[in-house]
């Protein structure tokens, strides 16, 4: 199998090119391994949960999975079909000692992989990040020296559950009869989505509602070119009020204003953290550290406070936990919250927005320009031969300027700022620029690229 599948946050690969069935194998014992050691337990006293997408490949690596934990004695609640947001309420609400997702997050349908976590007391829900199980799997014999012994498999339905959970975060009568286009690009926020909606006064115009693993109406990411086309055109066409989008594994959420603009995810946050603080006064609000200027200064104005983050759910959910703050956000338009075990929501999030664009009587449009205090482009990749070389640059020529290094190099200047950090996941250089006047904008984001080019 290739290394380079095992990820920062997860496994991801194309199945039968990058790795193949006995890899799945052997990825499914190195886990139930670390999971024994993270609970203290013996493999056959582990208690499990699994969840799917509904990619091509993710059917048969659950089965895969499935059979190799049973094998190993797992007793094993198995949720099918569901969404990120589902997989996370179950670990959290029933306490397993560990569970995978099938999922590769939103890269193309062609590719396969797993998102894994763990849940104690002290800690709540943990990840296990690919590149630490790579290292563990590289140490093992296989097959895995372990006692074999029939598990227990229990069919799990976690949906109803989590309908109660999410509608507990939203006062539903404050809901105003929207008309809302909601695109779930053939993904699994379908499953739950009209659900929720039977439950509001609004009108669902669905796009794309039905499972498919090839994903053939939209990209699976929503930020990628020429997403937002079809639901613009089906705003228009029904005269909706705004839409949403969520990418194919349900865990980002995205609005889309009346006018068929994306609206960023750090504006977002701003509309989603004004309620927030509306019911928890003086709470805090995680942010990372690519988020607009506009999100301290609002959150600040209201009454609350922000804890800045690096870059990634896992150092958002450690901040939660960290700190007590009510939620967090990022610029990809992840929103997780502390009454949620510190997880991604998208379906919370939408249920706040839905309470908030109400709330505020406004067109959406409206809502977002009184929340864009600044001129802030969509984060800029460059791939670049040598990445430490590249940030070097930036120390030397902004030397007197670095607010830090949390993440990459922020420098700040009092009319403008920018933040340049390696990807996480690929191999290039990310790149955010904000400041006061758009000229200023255009000025130092040309300097920027010049600079690194």
């Amino acid at each position: 199998m290739e290394s380079d599948i095992f990820k920062a946050y997860d496994i991801r690969g194309i199945y039968h090119q990058d790795f193949e069935a006995d890899d799945v194998v052997k990825i499914a014992q190195t886990y139930l391994q670390i999971a024994a050691r993270k609970a203290n337990k013996k493999i056959s006293d582990l208690y499990l949960f699994l969840g799917r997408d509904i990619r091509v490949a993710s059917e048969e690596l659950a089965d895969i999975t499935r059979k190799v934990f049973l094998e190993y004695g797992v007793t094993l609640d198995d949720g099918g079909l569901l969404s990120v947001n589902d997989f996370y309420f179950a670990m959290g609400t029933y306490h397993y000692d560990g569970g995978m997702m099938v999922t590769a997050s939103h890269n193309p349908s062609k590719y396969g992989g797993f998102k894994m976590t763990f849940y104690d007391e002290s800690e709540g829900i943990t990840f296990l990040n690919g590149k630490e199980l790579y290292q563990v799997l590289q140490t093992v014999s296989f097959p895995l020296d372990a006692e074999k012994t029939a598990g227990k498999l229990v069919e799990k339905n976690i949906f109803s559950e989590h309908l109660k959970h999410v509608l507990s975060f939203v006062d539903v009568s404050k809901i105003k009869p929207l008309k809302v286009a909601v695109d779930t690009g053939n993904g699994m926020t379908a499953l739950m989505v009209p659900e929720i909606f039977k439950q509001l006064p609004c009108e669902l115009v669905p796009l794309f509602f039905e499972l498919d693993g090839n994903f053939p109406n939209r990209p699976p990411n929503p930020l990628a070119e020429h997403a937002t086309e079809k639901i613009t055109a089906k705003i228009k066409e029904t005269q909706a009020d705004f839409g949403m989008m969520f990418d194919v594994d349900g865990d980002r959420f995205f609005l889309v204003d009346e006018n068929g603009e994306l609206v960023r995810g750090d504006m977002t946050l701003i509309l989603l953290a004004k309620g927030m603080l509306a019911k928890y006064p003086q709470a805090g609000i995680v942010y990372n550290l690519i988020c607009s200027h506009a999100v301290k200064e609002l959150v600040k104005a209201w009454g609350g406070h922000t804890v800045r983050s690096e870059v990634g759910y896992f150092n958002a959910a450690r901040h939660m936990r960290e700190s007590g703050a009510i939620m967090s956000g990022e610029l990809s338009s992840h929103f997780a919250f502390r009454d949620n075990f510190c997880t991604d929501n998208a379906f919370i999030a939408m249920l706040l927005a839905l309470e908030a664009i109400s709330v505020d009587g406004r067109k959406l449009s409206a809502i977002i320009k009184d929340f864009s205090l600044y001129i802030k482009g969509d984060e800029i990749n460059l791939t670049t031969a040598d990445i430490p070389a590249a940030l070097e640059k930036i120390r030397v020529k902004y030397k007197a300027n670095i607010l830090d290094e949390l993440d990459g190099i922020t420098v700040e200047f009092s009319d403008w700022w920018c933040n340049v950090r390696a990807s996480n996941t690929e191999p290039l250089l990310r790149i955010v620029v904000e400041a006061k006047t758009y000229e200023l904008w255009e000025e130092k984001k040309t300097e920027l690229l010049t600079l690194l080019s």
